[in-house]
């Protein structure tokens, strides 16, 4: 399966949150926006100048299945940004969809933004999630309980990982910026 990135609209902040509008999804992905007009208004402040926030589709052989995106941008910071994903459609779950979505989306962002670190945050429970940080270079830093809810706390650095070059990670990068051209 061909797993790209494409860029997110309107149209597609509305699909999505139509598509994570459902128990299942809510249960392991909290969503800031409420309503439609919420979704489609957090869209559109990502798209001005100095936002704080960044995101792009997941493509599985061109079709839209889910997002990938950071929030909390801050390039100085520890972490530099917060990244969080979801492939929405069910039949597609356990394929490594978002491992792969998220493995391009770090060497974007990290090329972006200048990042050294990115974090991010899931549910204990969340399984599938953990194996996603992991494989991506993310470690536990904390575990924490938040409204009755136990969650966990996860970093990745953004330097190359062991066992690859820096020229592997740029040769992916310049990859997916030809297919995102």
């Amino acid at each position: 399966m061909d797993i790209t990135l494409g860029s997110r609209s309107a149209e597609s902040a509305a699909i999505y949150f139509e598509k994570t509008n459902n128990a299942a999804i809510r249960r392991v992905l909290p969503q800031k926006a409420q309503t439609a007009e919420e979704a489609a208004a957090d869209f559109y402040a990502s798209q001005l100048p100095g936002a704080s926030s960044f995101g792009r589709t997941i493509l599985a052989d061109g079709q839209y299945v889910g997002d990938v995106w950071c929030y909390c941008i801050n390039p100085g910071g520890t972490p530099g940004a917060m990244v969080s994903y979801c492939v929405f459609e069910p039949s597609l779950w356990g394929r490594g969809i978002a491992s792969r979505a998220l493995e391009r989306f770090l060497l974007e962002i990290a090329g972006k933004y200048g990042l050294k670190t990115v974090g991010a945050f899931t549910y204990s429970g969340n399984l599938p999630s953990i194996r996603v940080l992991e494989k991506n270079g993310f470690r536990l830093v904390e575990e924490l309980v938040e409204d009755g809810v136990s969650s966990r706390y996860y970093q990745r650095d953004m330097e190359p990982r062991r066992g690859q070059h820096m020229a592997e990670q740029n040769d992916l990068l310049n990859s997916q910026k030809r297919v995102l051209s």
